[in-house]
């Protein structure tokens, strides 16, 4: 059976499920790996063939298996390397640094919230709001660092009420390529200033706009 686990979350050597603990009454599955390597590349420098200096204990919540929340528990390598002289965690191959959602259960919460709001996703997964909208940021950012404004030449913006009273948003998109491009909050000219300072930072050129439609 662990190897069959092993091989359904895509683990290779030296990761592999060592137990699988059915946790009915509180409702999930433990899915318990291990890396059973001696010895490992350092993650900082590259150095090959380094001692491990201890192992860590990780949790990371998966996709459910059926109605029961699956969880990843590892005791991850730290790598005390003899050529950098520093001790690093390596990566495990199911999550990104610092993550508590595996990278399969972060694609399903983005994939959710394109259709529901956020505090129905996160009914449905067993977590708090905050949880969900942490993994909404970091892939928004992610996203957003990888943009180029640098052919943005027509523009609108458009004032929209955040919620009943007085709180707005401006939303400036780019007219030929019909996106948006930045939202932040209130409606007045400090948000023009902000949404240049936005526009450098991707590679654009406020002086390059050539249109500015205002509703």
């Amino acid at each position: 059976m662990e190897m069959l686990f092993t091989q359904a979350l895509g683990l290779t050597s030296p990761w592999r499920v060592v137990n699988v603990d059915f946790q009915q009454a509180a409702g999930r599955i433990v899915f318990k790996v291990e890396n059973t390597a001696k010895r490992l590349i350092c993650p900082a420098c590259g150095a090959a063939d380094q001692p491990i200096h201890d192992r860590l204990p990780r949790t990371w919540q998966h996709l459910h298996f059926f109605q029961y929340k699956a969880i990843i528990e590892a005791n991850v390598p730290r790598v005390g390397c003899r050529e950098c002289e520093k001790t690093t965690q390596v990566e495990v191959p199911w999550a990104r640094a610092g993550a508590g959602f595996t990278e399969t259960l972060e694609a399903f919460v983005i994939a959710l919230c394109t259709q529901m709001p956020v505090g129905a996703v996160a009914q449905l997964l067993g977590v708090s709001d905050d949880r969900v909208w942490r993994v909404l940021d970091f892939h928004v950012d992610a996203a957003r660092a990888q943009e180029d404004y640098s052919g943005v030449r027509r523009i609108s913006a458009d004032e929209r009420s955040a919620r009943k009273g007085q709180r707005f948003l401006t939303l400036f998109c780019d007219l030929d390529a019909r996106r948006l491009l930045f939202a932040v909050q209130g409606r007045n000219a400090a948000t023009f200033k902000t949404f240049a300072e936005d526009l450098a930072a991707h590679g654009g050129d406020a002086e390059a706009i050539t249109d500015v439609s205002l509703d």
